[in-house]
């Protein structure tokens, strides 16, 4: 078949170089920078060719929902940096989400999940897949005991995200993945906080890598998208039929976007870690901060685990304040530099109150289960200065300490 040409990689590539050449199709017309394909529909050169097509005989595009030039080369860099061999990019990050797992699942079928979701994949996996007959069952993602205990009985599908949003928890995709094929199921990891550039889930036994493109790929701000990566076979005989009749197609614009994205991710990603770490270790300091999380500090609960798998502790900060959510509150509102915003990934650094913003309708009880305090700021750190960045927060935390004292 045909709606996505394979293109092969130099296996001697490096990260930061496959970001810039991996998946590139120039055209006759030789352009510098990847072309972007804005149509809906391809023409044939007879009628015979498009029958061809639509029997999967002949190398030829169809329809920009089922594939484009673009998006295929889009689709194809992701899939090097990852190490996958093949990519589905689709409109958003839940899209990608919702894909994978109803392409997967049917009536009667079994999900694992970690309790520790983004509030959207929460509702799908606790919500959305009860009403089509999916049992699901959560677990604590860093209790390898409730792990077992889960797939000790048949299963279809897990799915776990680490780090996880917004407590930074790590979970051990290896050993996880060793018990989920056991019990007969595909794993899949939501990599959004660690990127492909820290951590590559599927060396470590997972077998399909989900993406909220619009996070550190775009990086900048400008468009969703997203993108499921995994094995050929699984893709295009599990993904591709779902995606291609139901339609979660990204445009061409938007994976163009994602496709420049990924030329700097590297760079980005580099300085962003570097500032999270010097940010994470003053905020430690600080009176008023009552708890960091950071991976990559060695007082974070699975410190160990999470420089075994990764590379670098990522660009998210979460730290509570004392005082709980009018404390946040203060304390955000009394930011000058960093934005209000419930994003993630941006070049521009953004703080978060999960508790009444991402993880607000997975209601208090569970927050207070998964660790989300009132208190909890979560804090993506961009591409600023960090000096600048600490000088605000620093600014910040004494207006909510001078308030609160006032009180």
């Amino acid at each position: 078949m045909t709606e996505h040409p394979r293109l092969t990689y130099a296996p001697t590539r490096r990260a930061a170089t496959t970001a810039v050449r991996g998946g590139l199709m120039r055209s006759p017309h030789g352009e510098t920078s990847e072309a972007l394909y804005l149509t809906s529909g391809f023409v044939y050169d007879n009628a015979a060719q498009a029958e061809a097509t639509f029997l999967g005989e002949a190398d030829h595009y169809q329809y920009s929902r089922f594939g484009n030039p673009t998006v295929t080369m889009f689709e194809q860099r992701l899939a090097a940096l990852e190490g996958a061999e093949a990519c589905r990019a689709t409109a958003t990050g839940m899209a990608a989400v919702n894909a994978a797992l109803l392409a997967h699942l049917k009536a009667g079928d079994r999900v694992v999940a970690s309790r520790a979701l983004f509030g959207s994949c929460h509702w799908i996996v606790s919500t959305l897949l009860p009403k089509f007959g999916i049992k699901t069952v959560f677990v604590d993602g860093t209790n390898i005991v409730q792990w077992q205990q889960a797939l000790s009985w048949p299963t279809n599908a897990v799915l776990l995200e680490t780090p996880s949003n917004p407590c930074l928890d790590i979970i051990d995709i290896e050993r996880v993945a060793a018990l989920a094929h056991d019990a007969g199921a595909v794993v899949m990891v939501d990599n959004v906080f660690a990127t492909p550039l820290l951590q590559r889930p599927i060396e470590s036994g997972a077998d399909v890598v989900i993406y909220s493109g619009t996070k550190h790929i775009d990086g900048q701000g400008r468009c969703l998208g997203g993108a499921v990566l995994g094995r050929r076979q699984w893709i295009e005989e599990t993904l591709q039929p779902f995606i291609r009749n139901t339609g979660p197609a990204i445009s061409p614009f938007n994976a163009w976007i994602m496709l420049k994205g990924l030329e700097t991710l590297p760079v980005r990603l580099e300085a962003m870690c570097r500032s999270a770490a010097r940010i994470a270790d003053h905020l430690a300091g600080e009176p008023g901060v009552i708890r960091v999380l950071y991976p990559a500090r060695r007082d974070h609960p699975q410190h160990a685990l999470a420089m075994r798998q990764m590379s670098a502790g990522g660009t998210v900060v979460s730290f509570d304040l004392a005082g709980g959510k009018e404390a946040a509150f203060r304390f955000m509102d009394a930011l000058s530099l960093i934005d209000i915003s419930n994003n993630l990934g941006d070049a521009k650094s953004l703080a978060t109150h999960p508790a009444t913003t991402t993880h607000m309708r997975i209601g208090a009880e569970e927050r207070a289960r998964l660790g989300i305090g009132d208190g909890m700021v979560r804090l993506s750190v961009g591409l600023e200065d960090v000096r600048d960045l600490i000088d605000d927060l620093g600014r910040a935390l004494a207006a909510a300490s001078l308030a609160r004292a006032a009180d």
